[in-house]
């Protein structure tokens, strides 16, 4: 569905609001599935899922595919590895750096999955033309710029942590 673009500027600054919720409320739903499917938050997920894809990666690299602080991402694993769903293992060629693993549990929750561990929004940016991608980014930083009270530090933090902290 297509929410119609009104005639008249205040119109549509609210038209725009409609949009953000319609963004916003999906990611809720979405990530609520994931964790009632797999019993595991969505950030939990998506790092189970980067380490099936890459098993052995080091904290620094996933961190980067997620695009989180390092901080978080080893919070992130330290918890999954309490919960017996990942092995951290020592790279032979050094020993001072961790390799990350799947754990049993941490497949029998990625094949629980409802979807994409990322979630509905980087899927649906992922499918949108480099042109209107890049026009957005314009856009949503003109807004960001607008923002009272912005804080930067959001941009590292999961989004799927971000909308499961709601009451």
């Amino acid at each position: 569905m297509t929410l119609p673009m009104p005639d008249s500027a205040p119109q549509v600054h609210l038209a725009v609001l409609q949009q953000f919720r319609v963004i916003y409320g999906t990611m809720r739903q979405y990530f609520r599935e994931v964790e009632e499917h797999c019993g595991l938050s969505g950030s939990q997920m998506w790092v189970l899922q980067e380490v099936q894809r890459s098993p052995g990666i080091g904290v620094t690299e996933l961190a980067a595919r997620l695009a989180i602080h390092q901080s978080t991402c080893s919070q992130l694993v330290e918890k999954l590895a309490a919960r017996r769903c990942l092995v951290k293992t020592r790279k032979q060629e050094d020993h001072r750096r961790l390799g990350l693993h799947l754990a049993p549990d941490g497949a029998k929750a990625i094949a629980a999955l409802p979807g994409s561990a990322e979630g509905a929004l980087p899927e649906a940016l992922a499918a949108i033309p480099e042109v209107a991608l890049k026009t957005l980014h314009i856009n949503l930083s003109e807004l960001i710029l607008h923002l009272p009270g912005r804080d930067d530090a959001f941009a590292s933090m999961p989004l799927a942590e971000m909308v499961r902290n709601v009451p």
